[in-house]
């Protein structure tokens, strides 16, 4: 009788251990895969989510040089140009890469993304061809040159990226090197929101990159790959006379379709 006794103590602390472990009561640098998204061990609370979007919102954030964190109503993620040196704190589901450079495309990517798409066909027998569609995001790709290290044109070495949210269409131009042409254009079809380019010499000059905003007509424009305030002072310079010009405290911007400017609007999001 006092083994059986024993027995069931043993069993009955053994149960509320786990309970308790279940609760929350664990170890103090336990943490959630997510940084920042960490549950208050000290309450029955849950993690700490982020704000939810509205059905009709997509939010951007301004990772650096040509990374963004695209988010859906959903809870999609999509990282843009994902690389080894510029990075968000958040996992996204999809990574797109371009071939440019080491800082626009990874080696090692995270394996919890569940979709690495690069804009370049690595087996080198033609372009890319990506058509994606993930909860309530569609990402395709549109392939284009770029100039090899040796000064060649390697063909279809980047590609512009499009994401299709509810009605927004986001493209983001990669390492775009030359002007688009009629086939693009169509390919792309219409483009809410354009995420491009200034730097002037890696990429196509601004005043190609000009050309290009022209013909595209988004009314949301957000330069990137600039590395410093000088070349972004000289791209508004250019573009002072051609639309107006928005700049932001946060590198987080959220868009709706009704809610975009009247005409094509620059909007400058801290960073480089």
């Amino acid at each position: 009788m006092q083994d059986a006794t024993t027995s069931w103590n043993s069993l009955r602390i053994g149960l509320i251990a786990l309970l308790a472990a279940w609760l929350g009561v664990m170890p103090a640098n336990a943490q959630s895969d997510e940084p920042g998204c960490r549950p208050d061990m000290a309450s029955l609370r849950l993690p700490i989510q982020r704000v939810n979007l509205a059905k009709d919102e997509v939010r951007l954030t301004f990772v650096g040089h040509a990374t963004f964190l695209i988010e859906t109503p959903a809870g999609v993620k999509v990282a843009t140009d994902y690389n080894d040196y510029v990075r968000s704190t958040v996992t996204p589901d999809i990574a797109t890469m371009n071939k440019a450079h080491s800082t626009h495309n990874s080696r090692n990517p995270d394996p919890a993304i569940k979709r690495v798409l690069p804009g370049w066909d690595p087996t080198g027998t033609g372009a890319a061809r990506h058509d994606v569609t993930m909860g309530d995001l569609r990402v395709r790709n549109v392939p284009t040159n770029i100039r090899s290290y040796s000064g060649s044109t390697d063909f279809d070495g980047n590609s512009i990226f499009i994401f299709e949210i509810g009605e927004l269409c986001i493209a983001h131009l990669g390492h775009l090197h030359h002007p688009l042409e009629p086939g693009h254009l169509r390919a792309l079809g219409r483009v809410d929101v354009v995420l491009f380019p200034v730097d002037g010499s890696y990429t196509l000059d601004q005043e190609g990159m000009l050309e290009v905003l022209k013909t595209l007509q988004a009314r949301v424009m957000i330069p990137m790959h600039f590395f410093g305030g000088g070349t972004l002072s000289r791209f508004l310079g250019r573009s002072q006379d051609l639309w107006p010009v928005e700049r932001r405290d946060q590198p987080v911007l959220t868009v709706t379709k009704a809610g975009l400017p009247a005409r094509p609007t620059v909007i400058v999001l801290p960073g480089h």
